[in-house]
């Protein structure tokens, strides 16, 4: 039997591993990974706060006993790319693209390994796996990756990890039981801490991030707008002009 320790362990250098060998034009900081109990009642408040078809991890598996998140930071030369005018800039529409598949291979790769330990695994994908109507997810990457320790929600309604805001999220579910990371006890977000940067919401272009909420409707038009630019990616709806600010890449 494998050790709560060791399986981590296994987790951990599967994952890095991965971005290590990973192919691709986007570079990465170091990934940040975090584990939670499917018995941690945050998930079950998650059916009150995003909807009653948000999944539980034990619909996605019914023996499930932990989640694992993870979280890939884009580069700053990436964020820079973004940051320096109102474009959007094709570094970041690549990232997105890139990092996606990426995750997915992690997952794919992932879920092998753990196989060969006798466990079982279930995946989502990183993204489109939303209602088009309310725009709310069945399986929220960043919420899982909340719970797991990864990081606190911000003024710009991202995770902001101890890496920054500025990548994607991944998450799994698996059989076996890993001992959950602990949660921060402060909290990223500038303006959350003390009100003194509002960074996200003066470069949102649209107007759709207020100090009052997101409006995701207006948010997501203009994500669509911005896929048109990139004909040549696959479906890039991709902004980001909410995410390269002073919590981008915190460390």
């Amino acid at each position: 039997m494998t050790s709560l320790l060791k399986l981590a362990e296994i987790v951990i250098d599967s994952i890095n591993f991965q971005v290590d060998q990973a192919k691709t034009l986007t570079q990465y900081r170091k990934p940040l990974i975090g584990f939670a109990s499917v018995h941690d009642p945050l998930f079950n408040q998650m059916k009150e706060i995003i909807g009653p078809h948000h999944l539980h991890p034990t619909e996605l598996l019914p023996d499930a006993q932990t989640v694992i998140a993870f979280f890939l930071p884009f580069s700053e030369t990436i964020v820079a790319a973004n940051r320096k005018d109102s474009q959007i800039a094709r570094e970041w529409a690549i990232a997105y693209i890139e990092t996606n598949k990426l995750i997915a291979t992690i997952s794919s790769e992932l879920k092998q390994v753990l196989a060969s330990q006798g466990i079982n695994v279930a995946t989502q994908p990183a993204t489109h796996n939303f209602n088009e109507q309310d725009l709310t997810a069945s399986w929220s990457n960043k919420s899982m990756a909340y719970v797991a320790g990864l990081g606190t929600f911000g003024l710009n309604h991202l995770l902001i990890t101890s890496a920054g805001c500025a990548g994607r999220f991944g998450s799994m579910v698996i059989s076996a039981e890993i001992t959950p990371s602990p949660r921060p006890a402060t909290e990223n977000c500038l303006y959350i801490r003390d009100s003194k940067c509002q960074f996200c919401v003066k470069n949102c272009p649209t107007g759709a991030l207020t100090l009052q909420g997101l409006d995701k409707h207006r948010c997501y038009a203009h994500l669509l707008e911005v896929d048109k630019q990139f004909p040549d990616l696959g479906l890039c709806d991709i902004c980001g002009k909410c995410s390269v600010g002073p919590c981008a890449t915190l460390s």
